[in-house]
């Protein structure tokens, strides 16, 4: 046995990589969908969204670009299905004119999965430039800032938008960015006006958003891959309850692959100290 790990720990690290790369390879083709338990931060987004009356209406900005895309493109695909799901209007929109794409790819795919209508179930204002002054505009009349939609539907003739004119008809608003517009959005929406906010944002930039939960200006935050493989699986979980056959994977695959190359790597690294441990101890 002492022989084994110490051939072990002098592996050649070719066959490391490799063993790394067939576990995260197969559990993107084969997910096993372990369990996800979600964290403070992601349970209060999810129930503040959750326990939302019926026909209530959220903002979702998608302030992010496609370097970010794995992990927050997840996040916003997930909350526009929570949302049509329990009944609650998404208004997409975006400050950043490379979200337009990721954004319709996100509504487009809550109209193939549940059959999602636009202009009823969901809105799609689309990009506006102006950043903070869209922000502010949006407090005053959400119909003089954006007056058609994506689609070039003038705002006041679509019909899920009538009982809408500014952020005293809005739940929640939402920011999906990989930069700080969503400190933007603290400051021009919820200090001037008083409307929710809360933050879906890549792993590295959490820490500086934390500030904002503890001061109370947002309601909570969705932080990297794992939060948008919780947030996932909770909607699954929702589906599974009312019945509705159609689940979202993509961030529990990869999340999946991550735990799962983690999980090598500490094994690598133990197998690697005992082997070195017992050679010394040979010697």
């Amino acid at each position: 046995m002492r022989d084994f790990f110490i051939k072990l720990s002098k592996l050649d690290r070719k066959y490391i990589y490799l063993a790394i790369l067939i576990g995260l390879v197969i559990p993107l083709i084969f997910p096993p969908h372990f369990p996800q338990k979600l964290s403070p931060q992601v349970k209060k987004v999810y129930e503040f969204i959750d326990t939302l009356p019926r026909g209530s209406y959220v903002i979702l900005s998608a302030d992010y670009d496609p370097s970010v895309q794995p992990e927050v493109h997840p996040m916003y695909k997930a909350v526009i299905k929570h949302c049509i799901i329990r009944g609650i209007i998404p208004i997409g929109m975006t400050l950043n004119l490379q979200g337009v794409g990721l954004a319709l790819d996100a509504f487009n795919d809550a109209e193939v999965t549940l059959g999602a209508r636009r202009d009823t179930d969901y809105v799609f204002l689309g990009y506006q430039a102006g950043g903070a002054v869209v922000m502010l505009g949006l407090g005053e009349d959400l119909k003089s800032v954006y007056k058609t939609d994506y689609f070039g539907t003038k705002t006041n003739e679509i019909y899920a938008l009538k009982p809408v004119k500014n952020y005293r008809d809005i739940a929640l608003v939402i920011s999906f960015s990989g930069s700080s517009i969503p400190a933007s959005w603290a400051v021009y929406a919820y200090t001037r006006y008083g409307v929710k906010i809360a933050a879906a944002v890549t792993g590295i930039s959490a820490g500086d958003f934390y500030p904002y939960i503890q001061s109370g200006q947002f309601i909570g935050m969705l932080a990297g891959m794992k939060a948008a493989a919780e947030y996932e699986y909770a909607v699954n979980e929702l589906c599974r309850q009312m019945n509705i056959q159609k689940y979202s994977t993509s961030a529990i695959r990869m999340m999946d692959a991550n735990s799962i190359g983690q999980l090598l790597i500490i094994l690598f690294i133990i197998i690697g100290n005992i082997g070195y441990f017992l050679s010394r101890r040979r010697k």
